[in-house]
Order: C-alpha cells, then structure tokens, then sequence
C-alpha cells in the first residue's frame, strides 16, 4: 500500500467514526503516533494560536480533511489547502474550504506569492527530507513571508527518512516522513535559507515562526 493510499484509507475511516490511527516507525528508533480523528475536528487546541499569525494569503501544507483551511475561510482569511490525498480533498471541500489535490513539491498556484504557509500536526516531516521541504517552503514563500510550522518537543529525538506504518489494513506500508525537534530547527533554519522569527506553545503543542533570511 502506498502512502497516499493510507492516507486515503484512514481519512475515510477517520470520517465514517471508526478509529484510524496509526503509528510510523523509522528504523532508528523512532517513532510518530497519527490520529486522523483529530485532524477532522473543527478545532484542536492550540489552533487558535496558529490561526491568528495567519494575517493573509495562507498556504495549508498537508491540509488534511481542511480543519485550518476552513477556519481561516471562515475567519474571512484567504486561503488554500493542498494534500495528496484525495480523501482528504474531498473531506475539505465539504466543509467549505478551498483545497486541492497536490504534492507540495509539484507546481503550486501562487509560488513565490504566499504571506503564510502553514505545517500543521507534524508536517514539517512530509516527504522524509526536511531540508528538501524548508527549502521548497522558501520559494513558495513572498519576500516577507512567513513559515508556521508545528514541530516536536524539545529533547525529542530527531529522525528522517522511510518510516514503517502499521495502521487498519495498511500494515507494512512505508511513509517518507521526518520528525524535527525544536532543538534541531536553529540548524535546519540556517541550512535552508530560512531564520526563526518566533517560538511558542500552546495546548502542549510547539510552533516556530520562520522567516526567509
């Protein structure tokens, strides 16, 4: 099974009130617990925090079933969601947001343009690569641009790379995926282009705020 075809299966369960989560395993060690459940909330504490940076234009990386995306929507804030996966497209749009099916490391309307882009619930790990995804989050970035990212708590350890998945019917699947550390974002920031505005938590979660440098 592939990734989006998990991704599409536990969304799907995750909307129909069955449990859908499931656990990435790097190699290493190290280990990611999802639970799309919350992803399809209308709010998950903490959000409010995250929104409120969202002053324009905003870019949901890895929106999922569209939580962020709506909110900003309903808020009066442009914005636009863009996941891999169809199921969560689909789940998006049907709560009013504005979202498409798409990689962020295919072509994206608005390159170059964005005020805000956010990576919400772990997504700072999409692709396995970091680097790869500051990088790409760089360009798709305006001059003034901002990057809000929600990353792991400090001391937590740092992997990347292709994670086992054990999820309800995708056991033995892989996910190129990364975990980042609060500790580890001073360096990953310098390397790409990119410097920390701001740090916070909220609700036990933590969020950085990049800037291009």
């Amino acid at each position: 099974m592939t990734a989006v075809a998990v991704f599409d299966a536990v969304f799907d369960r995750a909307a129909s009130g069955v449990t859908a989560a499931f656990t990435a395993r790097h190699p290493g060690g190290g280990e990611l617990r999802f639970d799309p459940a919350v992803w399809c909330r209308d709010a998950t504490a903490g959000d409010s925090t995250l929104l409120a940076r969202c002053t324009g234009a905003t870019l949901d990386v890895g929106c999922g079933p569209g939580r962020l995306t709506g909110a900003l929507i309903d808020a009066g804030r442009p914005a636009l969601g863009i996941d891999i996966s169809a199921a969560a497209v689909r789940l998006a749009r049907s709560r009013g947001a504005v979202a498409l099916q798409r990689d962020v490391f295919d072509p994206v309307p608005g390159t170059g343009r964005w005020q805000h882009l956010l990576l919400a619930d772990g997504n700072v790990g999409i692709g396995g690569d970091p680097h790869r995804l500051l990088r790409r989050c760089r360009r798709l970035l305006a001059a003034d641009g901002r990057l809000h990212a929600e990353v792991a708590p400090p001391g937590t350890p740092a992997w990347s790379g292709t994670a086992v998945v054990q999820a309800p019917g995708g056991v033995g699947s892989t996910l190129s995926w990364a975990c980042v550390p609060l500790d580890d974002l001073p360096a990953l920031a310098g390397a790409t282009a990119l410097r920390i505005l701001d740090t916070w938590t909220a609700a036990g979660r933590w969020f950085a705020t990049l800037v291009p440098a």
